[in-house]
């Protein structure tokens, strides 16, 4: 079966995961890029609920954000910091105080601003702990060894309600070979 073609990382497209990367911390994880430059490449997994309700950390933002309104763990680097990504409504031209735009309708939003600035003005928040970040060369080289498939995003990866199915859903809607992937048990004993 030849390889799968591959997209260049650039935010706002998603890593996910070979089955070959064995790295518990991206164990079929998707990873959503927020900022690829020079420097290297900085992104959140997308698939990792915690436990921890974002009402125990951070209450003031929880009516802000998505189901399940929880904090996702973000990647192994920064765990003890919080960074909130969110969507503006389609279409809108004005981003709210406190909002940095990305890419499209997606930024990240400064926790330490009013939650009265924010309102209506979302269609969607996650708070994750952590990040991912790599060197520009070191996700380069990860891609060429095979451990990152590069695909498009779209809106429902960052804040639909089925995270843990979202591994599966990014694959299965992949053109040609990438989609069989979606298939391969998480358990290759189970094949």
């Amino acid at each position: 079966m030849a390889e799968p073609a591959t997209l260049a990382p650039e935010a706002g497209r998603l890593l996910v995961a070979t089955p070959t990367l064995v790295d518990p911390n991206f164990d079929h994880t998707v990873v959503l890029l927020l900022d690829v430059d020079e420097s290297g490449a900085l992104g959140v997994v997308l698939n990792r609920p915690s436990p921890v309700p974002v009402q125990e950390i951070l209450a003031d933002w929880s009516g802000l954000v998505a189901a399940p309104d929880v904090l996702f763990a973000g990647g192994p680097v920064g765990t003890d910091s919080a960074l909130a990504v969110a969507a503006l409504p389609v279409g809108e031209a004005t981003d709210p105080v406190g909002f940095r735009r990305l890419y499209g309708e997606t930024g990240i939003v400064d926790l330490d601003a009013p939650t009265e600035l924010f309102g209506s003005a979302l269609s969607g928040m996650r708070i994750f702990a952590g990040y991912a970040g790599w060197g520009l060369e070191q996700l380069a080289n990860e891609i060429e060894e095979g451990a990152w498939y590069v695909v498009p995003s779209v809106p429902a990866d960052a804040f639909g309600a089925d995270p843990e199915g979202l591994w599966q859903r990014v694959l299965r809607r992949q053109p040609g070979e990438l989609a069989w992937v979606s298939t391969r048990p998480l358990d290759p004993t189970m094949n």
